[in-house]
């Protein structure tokens, strides 16, 4: 990164703050003060540890510093230092400062009380030229969008006043500072002015101005290893956010992006990033599907959306904002397994979508739902199986022929220009050759450590009419149905055939148990352990005595029958 675009000069907190062009900004994209009392109490001791060496004020080095961290900003267009990481830190650092300066009384009128206190003011707010603070105008603004309590964190700033009956987390902080150092002045009063004194030219913060926000965003990205860097979704929301209140439907956005938030956060627990990231991302497949684009190879999220100066999220931001909500829900109904939006075979298919060797099903399955939901967001029974069906025979089978989700995009991209087209998925361009098809199966590693290896056990499991729905959140595991540590050890030990979905909580310990014993855990004979709702393994343990090497051979051929059969019926053979 080209060292001109930075600004990087370590700075105390007075001298940071005191500057006459200190003006912080905290974006509407950024999220909501969350402060525990936990970081606040770490604060406090630490600094206050710093200050105060073994409780003793004079064995203080006045050359000693504590660094408070990174706080990493940009100078937007109307001038204010927009705060990209720090947010949290400096916004505590001002509550703490206010609570300083609410402390002193009439009867703190000595030359370092006073000194101290006149120190602060120009931290907190904006002075004149002889350096008198107007009290009006706050050196920090929040404008954080789904922060409904950021003008609580002004009210505090510009009267130091935090009622018990307010609990935001500004208003519980504030009360625990102002504790603190009530508690400080009754003890050792005389002492008080070092403290604040210490904090504002002894504490060091590192603040590193970039030219742009996104240059901004990419040194947090490096930086930042604990918390959550800003999200693609976080910039996002800013944007719709600025379109919803040029409408005057700010309150209204900030009440439906919060219920999306939660939606997200329900559905799409795994992931790493943002979940809302995830209902934009699949959001994205359908939108580029509209403008004919089955390029293969990705665009970033942000990139995608910032195109055209956002036109997506601006232009029209109440037909996308009301088209990802729409899509959300459509997937919260799916991890909600809803009978009322779903019959029984369709949540069966997309429980065994579920075990997908890789995402794409969802990105598909997205753009299809997004096209040809009616006007209640419900669609076509009989269509909507035979496509669940064709995308599952169509990904299984292109993950054993050809692994790798990169090669999958081509013909997945491809067919997302067809549904959008009104056409149905048939993957015509791109079907097998059964010989090659079924030599691969019949040649394939169905190790553990493959993906592919659960998707075909999934699939297998509901190719029995009377394999039960089983809730999403269940947990399931690889079970060799022969045991591993077994002897005599057969060849065909780690065949598809041997293999089986078990229940996690069922899951049997002991590596060598013999079949009739493993039944038991089936069957849920065994105290404390239910049986498997997996109706092949019930099945299996209630007409067989053993299963053997030979059980095997027989039990994957079964599989690869079958599997050759679903491919030929979704017309997916040549």
């Amino acid at each position: 990164m080209p060292t001109k675009k930075l600004n990087v000069n370590q700075k105390t907190v007075q001298q940071l703050l005191s500057e006459n062009n200190s003006d912080f900004l905290i974006p509407d994209y950024q999220r909501p003060y969350a402060w525990t009392d936990e970081e606040r109490l770490i604060l406090w001791e630490d600094i206050f540890s710093f200050a105060f060496p073994d409780n003793d004020y004079s064995r203080f080095d006045s050359s000693d510093e504590y660094f408070l961290g990174p706080i990493v900003l940009f100078k937007n267009k109307d001038n204010k230092l927009e705060v990209i990481d720090g947010q949290q830190r400096l916004t505590t650092l001002m509550l703490l400062l206010r609570a300083f300066y609410k402390a002193y009384g009439s009867n703190m009128q000595d030359e370092k009380s006073l000194s101290a206190k006149h120190n602060i003011e120009k931290c907190l707010w904006k002075t004149d030229e002889f350096d008198k603070p107007d009290m009006s105008a706050l050196k920090i603004k929040s404008e954080v969008a789904t922060d409904s309590d950021k003008e609580e964190f002004k009210n505090i700033l510009l009267t130091g006043e935090a009622p018990k009956e307010l609990v935001s987390r500004y208003a519980v902080n504030y009360r625990f500072f102002q504790e603190k150092i009530k508690k400080f002045i009754e003890e050792t009063p005389v002492y008080f002015p070092y403290m604040p004194t210490r904090i504002l030219k002894n504490c060091i913060l590192l603040p590193i101005e970039a030219e742009s926000q996104d240059t901004a965003l990419r040194i947090f990205s490096t930086l930042n290893d604990r918390g959550k860097p800003l999200s693609d979704s976080d910039i996002f929301k800013a944007q719709l956010y600025k379109a919803f209140s040029d409408d005057g439907m700010k309150d209204e956005f900030i009440e439906q992006w919060k219920e999306l938030e939660n939606t997200c956060e329900k559905i799409f627990k795994s992931n790493t990033d943002n979940p809302v990231d995830e209902i934009f991302t699949r959001y994205m497949y359908f939108e580029r599907a509209k403008r004919g684009n089955k390029n293969s190879t990705l665009e970033r999220l942000r990139k995608f959306y910032e195109a055209e100066n956002y036109k997506l999220l601006r232009e029209n931001h109440k037909q996308t904002f009301a088209n990802l909500i729409t899509l959300a829900n459509f997937w919260n109904d799916i991890a909600n397994q809803d009978k009322t939006k779903f019959s029984e075979r369709i949540l069966r298919k997309l429980f065994v979508l579920n075990y997908a060797p890789n995402g794409m099903w969802t990105y598909i399955v997205s753009v299809y739902f997004m096209h040809n939901k009616d006007e209640n967001n419900n669609l076509d029974e009989e269509k909507f199986f035979a496509f669940l069906n064709v995308i599952t025979a169509f990904i299984w089978a292109f993950t054993i022929i050809r692994p790798g989700v990169n090669i999958l995009r081509t013909p997945v991209f491809s067919e997302m220009l067809n549904i959008v087209r009104g056409k149905e998925v048939t993957f015509s361009d791109f079907s097998f050759n059964t010989a090659e098809l079924e030599t691969t199966l019949r040649n394939y590693t169905f190790s553990n450590n493959r993906p592919i290896t659960r998707s075909i056990l999934a699939w297998y499991a509901f190719t029995y009419e009377n394999q039960e729905l089983v809730p999403i959140e269940t947990i399931f595991e690889t079970e060799h149905i022969y045991a591993k540590n077994r002897y005599p050890v057969p060849e065909n030990i780690e065949a598809i055939g041997n293999k089986s979905l078990l229940e996690k909580k069922i899951n049997i310990r002991a590596a060598d148990y013999r079949f009739q014993d493993k039944a038991k855990y089936y069957l849920g004979m065994i105290p404390g352990r239910p049986g498997t709702k997996i109706h092949e393994l019930v099945d299996m343990a209630n007409t067989r005595q053993d299963f053997n090497a030979d059980d095997i051979s027989i039990r994957n051929e079964e599989i690869i029958k079958r599997f050759m059969e679903f491919i030929r019926e979704n017309n997916l053979a040549r």
